[in-house]
């Protein structure tokens, strides 16, 4: 107590000198007073109060433990007593044991009298009931089953209360009642014959189906009654309980299991759709079923065995375990596809459990799925197998047959508008079409997997086709005799690659919306598709053009001759051959119709100054000059009328190409060799792939440029490198003139 008095001391200090650290603060001293002495009484309050409340409590406690102790020692002299009256009346028990006895055999005689009766007619009675299950009467069999089992049950239990340990006479007795145990049996064997049969019953008969359910539920009542004597007694009479409500549910699910087997009545030996018959069948067989489920056989039953709910399970049980059952066959693709779109699409469908006919009992949203998503994906993925290798063959078989057309003795087929084609595009997307239609049917992801299998195998098969093109190419220069519609069938080839690209952007088209389904990488290859494409379309115009100037050769090669200066019809002759391909080439679709043309030209200009560049010939005088340059603007004139024939209704502008010619002839043409170097300025300004050699080469045509000129040339030639722009096409960079340069020609 002093060093809590201390401690109340020494904090009360610190509070005083905590409020009075200013002279100003001594004025409120009596404040400072009354403050702490309303506080000091608030706490003495509480306090007050709550040592009060603890000892109400103490009280209460003490006047509660006083009363139970009071109530024990009444209880402890209630139990001396009654143990005093037990000690009294044992001899009086042992006294009425001869009384007990003759009450138990006065119980079983009275037993035995009660079923007398029923002892003495057992054959009688059997043989009674067995004539009621045959005339269908079951109700009035089971009535006088349930009489005789209740006249043995009853023998049977007296003896088991006199002496349970004497199975003899339980033997006898129960080898009596063999007949009844028989007659159980039968009564039951008709019941689940009944319940297989329930759905026909329900229809024809449905007052044996309610008989059914009410013996059904008699005996699920008398074994409720024998449970509970066996618990007080001990005593079970043989062959109960029966469970005939669990049997009747065990019997409807092997019904249900059989009924969906009793569907598939082929097999792919016989039947190459027998998947398609058999899942059609279970579809009808489910739908049917449970309409009459609710409609009719719901009537039949207790609200409380909800039968269309059990039926409903029951129903989708046995379709989960034949699916499953289907799913680990050795199913082809197609097989899988007619799986999975009757399990993902056609099983909640308006067809079979959305039907409308069964709302509100069926809610399509809380249906489990008949395939676990283990089993699904590996289904999707053995298709997605199977489906990868049937492509490739399918590729394969269709690039062959496109092979032996191509060596046909008769020209391809055309379209409506008159263009040479083939079967391969039209063979190719109807493969993918078909494929993508079935895809589309089961999933949206399994869509976008397929058209990417699709392009991918595209991808691949497109580098087969172009070497088999180019192969086809060789084949022919081996023998260009043959095939003999060679130029039509490589016409067909370049159309295709137009055709394939018009499909596939249909395809993309219809099974796929850009911005919301595809991701980047499922169109990462789309890109390479089209460039391959446009690749063997080229390589189809390159090898057309190279028939062309193999016949064109020959005439080539007179050009720049002295024959050629002396009036050779060489020019008319590439003119008319052109011309006459054309007329072949016009069955090639745009835009590589328009290409051929562009690059015919080219071709054309580019061999044309060819030969300028190889000095064939040398001009020996200013008459010849001008007779060579004359004959060259003739020329360019005629491949300028050829090309613009050709190319009526092309909008590229080939100007540049007609020029070319004609610029070379007025370097040829000029009769003041001091003009040269603005020429050639002005040349090298135009073209400005025109290089050092084929300045040499053109000078070395002339036949007349001074040593002093020569130099200039070089001279203008490197003060006036142009470079060429984006869009110019160079002419000059192909050609390659003699070895031979101005440096050395000065020297």
């Amino acid at each position: 107590m002093e060093e809590t008095d201390r401690e109340a001391v020494s904090t009360a200090a610190q509070r005083v000198a905590g409020m009075l650290q200013r002279p100003d603060q001594l004025d409120k001293v009596e404040q400072y007073r009354r403050r702490e002495a309303r506080k000091k009484a608030s706490v003495e309050a509480r306090l007050k109060a709550a040592i009060q409340s603890q000892l109400d409590g103490v009280r209460t406690g003490l006047s509660q433990l006083h009363n139970a102790l009071n109530d024990v020692k009444d209880i402890q002299h209630s139990l001396a007593d009654v143990s005093k009256d037990w000690r009294q009346s044992i001899n009086t028990i042992e006294n009425l044991k001869d009384v007990k006895d003759a009450v138990v055999q006065h119980s079983q005689l009275a037993a035995a009298v009660e079923n007398l009766k029923n002892i003495f007619s057992v054959p009688e009675i059997v043989q009674e009931a067995y004539e009621l299950i045959e005339r269908g009467e079951l109700l009035l069999a089971h009535r006088k089953l349930m009489d005789l089992e209740c006249s043995r049950d009853d023998l049977m239990y007296e003896q088991y209360r006199m002496d349970s340990k004497n199975t003899h006479d339980m033997k006898l007795i129960q080898a009596y009642f063999t007949e009844v145990q028989n007659l159980s049996e039968q009564m039951g064997k008709q019941i689940w014959m009944l319940v297989q049969r329930s759905s026909v019953t329900v229809r024809s008969d449905p007052a044996q189906l309610v008989s059914m359910i009410r013996i059904i539920e008699r005996e699920e009542k008398i074994d409720k009654r024998m449970l509970d004597r066996q618990k007080q007694t001990g005593f079970i009479p043989p062959g109960r309980p029966k469970k005939w409500k669990n049997k009747l549910f065990a019997v409807l699910e092997q019904t249900v299991a059989n009924r969906i087997e009793a569907s598939q009545s082929d097999t792919r030996e016989l039947d190459k759709m027998w998947l398609v018959r058999h899942l059609e069948l279970t579809r009808k067989y489910v739908l049917e079923d449970l309409l009459v489920m609710k409609n009719l056989m719901a009537q039949c039953f207790p609200p409380h065995y909800n039968i269309f709910k059990k039926f409903q399970n029951l129903y989708h049980q046995a379709l989960v375990a034949r699916v499953e059952e289907l799913a680990t066959e050795d199913l082809e693709a197609n097989e899988i596809v007619s799986l999975l779109t009757w399990v993902l699409n056609t099983y909640q469908s308006e067809d079979m459990m959305g039907h409308p006919d069964l709302a509100p009992e069926v809610d399509v949203k809380t249906l489990e799925p008949l395939l676990s998503n283990d089993v699904a994906n590996m289904l999707l993925t053995k298709y997605m197998t199977t489906l990868t290798s049937n492509i490739i063959g399918w590729l394969r078989k269709a690039l062959e047959t496109d092979k032996k057309d191509w060596k046909k003795e008769q020209e391809p087929e055309a379209d409506q508008d008159g263009y040479h084609q083939t079967t391969l595009p039209a063979i190719v997307f109807q493969m993918f079409e078909q494929n993508l239609q079935v895809a589309a049917q089961i999933s949206d992801d399994l869509k976008l997997k397929v058209l990417t299998l699709c392009l991918q195998q595209m991808n691949s098969f497109l580098s087969r086709y172009k070497e088999e093109v180019m192969l086809y190419k060789d084949d022919h220069l081996k023998d260009r005799q043959h095939p003999q519609f060679y130029i039509q069938y490589m016409v067909a080839v370049v159309n295709n690659c137009q055709t394939f690209k018009e499909s596939l952007n249909s395809l993309k088209r219809k099974y796929t919306k850009f911005e919301e389904e595809m991701e980047e990488d499922h169109y990462a290859n789309q890109p390479t598709i089209e460039g391959t494409l446009d690749i063997i379309a080229k390589d189809g115009c390159v090898y057309l053009l190279d028939e062309v100037f193999l016949d064109l050769e020959p005439h080539l090669q007179e050009l720049m001759t002295r024959k050629w200066l002396a009036g050779s019809n060489a020019v008319d002759i590439i003119c008319v051959t052109i011309e006459d391909y054309f007329n072949d080439f016009a069955k090639i679709k745009r835009p590589h119709s328009k290409e051929i043309t562009i690059e015919a030209h080219r071709r054309v200009v580019v061999e044309y100054i060819r030969t300028m560049m190889q000095r064939r010939i040398t001009f020996r005088g200013l008459d010849e000059r001008r007779e060579g340059a004359e004959r060259v603007l003739k020329d360019a004139e005629q491949f300028r009328f050829l090309f613009k024939k050709l190319s009526a209704g092309f909008t590229e502008d080939t100007d540049l190409l007609c020029d070319a010619i004609p610029a070379l002839a007025e370097v040829l043409k000029l009769t003041d060799p001091s003009l040269l170097c603005l020429e050639v300025s002005t040349l090298v300004n135009k073209f400005p792939d025109f290089r050092e050699e084929h300045i040499t080469a053109l000078l070395a045509m002339r036949g007349d440029a001074s040593r002093e000129m020569k130099q200039t040339v070089i001279e203008t030639l490197c003060q006036n490198q142009a470079h060429a722009g984006p869009n110019l096409k160079p002419i000059f960079k192909d050609i390659s003139a003699q070895n031979l340069t101005l440096s050395k020609l000065v020297k």
